[in-house]
């Protein structure tokens, strides 16, 4: 079960009315906003695709990569425009018109940092995402998941250890 994008083992809780409990490490409370979480707070809850069933978005793992700090929302007539901040260790697996995912919602790109510069990148928020997801509610100095391409991660590595060789 992903919870705010971060990939968890639900475990069933005779004691839990309702839902499901996971056990959380010490990585994941290092590298996602989990930990931040209190009882009641809006989360995105999505189930993991059986192998073979069809993929909407692009491959999300449920690995995130560190939280970003939302910047900027501002509306754009009927679409939202969201500008996060993020470590600069992630600037190389960030492309325009590239796939991200924020707390599990799998986006696209519209913008990124000039090289050598602070990293961040935009999106553009539909309705539809802003209504069915906890993005809608997010707000300037939120904390959030981000998930990078899973192809990205690997090309950036491969290029760091000398694929070329």
């Amino acid at each position: 079960m992903a919870v705010n994008g971060v990939c968890l083992t639900a475990l069933s809780d005779p004691g839990l009315p309702a839902g499901f409990a996971a056990d959380v490490m010490g990585e994941t409370l290092e590298r996602t906003n989990i930990g931040s979480l209190s009882p009641g707070d809006v989360v995105n809850l999505e189930r993991c695709t059986k192998l073979g069933e069809r993929l909407d978005g692009h491959i999300v793992q449920g690995h995130v990569d560190a939280t970003g700090m939302v910047e900027i929302i501002e509306p754009q007539g009927e679409w939202t425009r969201m500008r996060i901040l993020v470590p600069d260790r992630l600037a190389d697996q960030i492309a325009e018109k590239g796939s991200i995912t924020v707390d599990g919602v799998s986006l696209t790109v519209t913008a990124v940092n000039q090289p050598g510069t602070s990293a961040w990148f935009e999106v553009g928020l539909i309705p539809v995402t802003l209504t069915s997801t906890r993005l809608g509610g997010l707000h300037v100095g939120d904390r959030v998941n981000v998930e990078t391409d899973v192809l990205a991660k690997y090309v950036a590595r491969l290029l760091a250890v000398g694929g070329a060789r």
